[in-house]
């Protein structure tokens, strides 16, 4: 007599068990990324130029009642985190989108000219203009962000752009434009005075009146950027398969565009042009998230003000009592990372 052996277990859902498990690892990958913002944020608030105890600290975040440490706290150091949490979302976001939009792993706003553009507007602005007051320059950086970066794209070659095209034609309008700023400020000692720390990238003079002017922006585009994960991830296979997968790519291009607008306009006209924040940041996330960008923009969007921050408490200790502008030290840090990126071999054939 026959016995039927009982069937084999389906392995149709093992292809499946792995995709869930990667995106368990991401999100707890996330959720440490965020522990680590909020550490390096109290640390922010905790170190500074002026050495003070944490019980100063602690007082002047929950106990204010007008003393000088107290002053400190409350008036410099929470307005100077906050507005760096928001700029560092804002240039990472920024960075990935570019780097996804152009298909170009070296792009980023400091490498493609963007924030040289925003930077050179504002300075126009200041300058010739008599505009002072943040709420008016800062529409004169988005309008310099926006020109600058479909000026690079055409020199890049339009849709026949390569990477390393478009960052040559980015690095010479950002050499072209740092030029001009410099040039400008030489011949005018009252516009040097004003925008003389601004130019390489500060966090020094922010307040809360900063903050409130240009979080409804940097807000606005990460809102837009984060939506972009989905239609960014159909474009990297190709605009045609994009398309078949209903992808509308003229939509998303500009909607990336008006994102990277708005983050970098906004970032610059309140902290000045502070460079590879971008290009660092989703090169570091892509590594642990793959190239999900759904994934690639929250991470970025939570490491790269880790990095900023960072950046800008290094800044304050190594040289206290005086400070190292934030824009120096992420200079000096990304310098030999885009040298190590443009060096690599994948890197060099493109």
């Amino acid at each position: 007599m026959l016995v039927e052996s009982p069937p084999e277990p389906s392995t149709a859902a093992e292809p499946a068990v792995a995709p869930r498990a990667r995106n368990g690892s991401r999100a707890v990958g996330l959720l440490a990324a965020v522990a680590v913002l909020a550490v390096v944020a109290m640390t922010s608030l905790a170190l500074g130029a002026k050495a003070m105890p944490l019980a100063d600290v602690w007082h002047g975040l929950f106990h204010y009642s007008g003393t000088p440490t107290d002053v400190v706290v409350h008036d410099l150091r929470i307005p100077r985190t906050l507005l760096g949490v928001l700029v560092g979302v804002g240039l990472g976001l920024s960075g990935a989108v570019m780097q996804a939009l152009t298909r170009n792993p070296l792009a980023e706003p400091g490498i493609l000219g963007v924030n040289a553009g925003a930077a050179a507007a504002v300075v126009t602005a200041i300058t010739f203009l008599g505009v002072t007051s943040l709420n008016e320059y800062v529409w004169f950086a988005f309008a310099g962000a926006a020109v600058v970066s479909v000026v690079v794209y055409v020199l890049g070659g339009s849709r026949r752009a390569t990477p390393v095209r478009l960052a040559l034609a980015g690095t010479a309008a950002s050499f072209a434009l740092t030029g001009y700023v410099n040039a400008v400020m030489l011949m005018d000692s009252n516009a040097m005075d004003r925008v003389r720390f601004w130019t390489v990238g500060s966090l020094a003079s922010a307040n809360m009146e900063t903050v409130k002017q240009v979080a409804p922006f940097l807000i606005a585009g990460m809102v837009l950027a984060l939506f972009l994960g989905r239609p960014l991830n159909a474009m990297a296979m190709g605009d045609d398969t994009a398309r078949a997968l209903g992808a509308h790519l003229g939509r998303t291009r500009v909607t990336a565009m008006v994102a990277i607008t708005l983050l970098c306009g906004a970032a610059t006209a309140a902290c000045g042009p502070i460079v590879f924040i971008g290009l660092m940041i989703p090169h570091l996330v892509r590594m642990f998230t793959g190239p999900d960008m759904r994934w690639v923009l929250a991470y970025s969007a939570v490491l790269s003000p880790v990095l900023l921050l960072g950046s800008d408490i290094v800044g304050r200790v190594l040289t206290r009592p005086a400070e190292l502008q934030v824009g120096i030290v992420t200079a000096l840090i990304g310098g030999p990372v885009f040298i190590y990126l443009v060096r690599r071999k994948r890197m060099a054939q493109l």
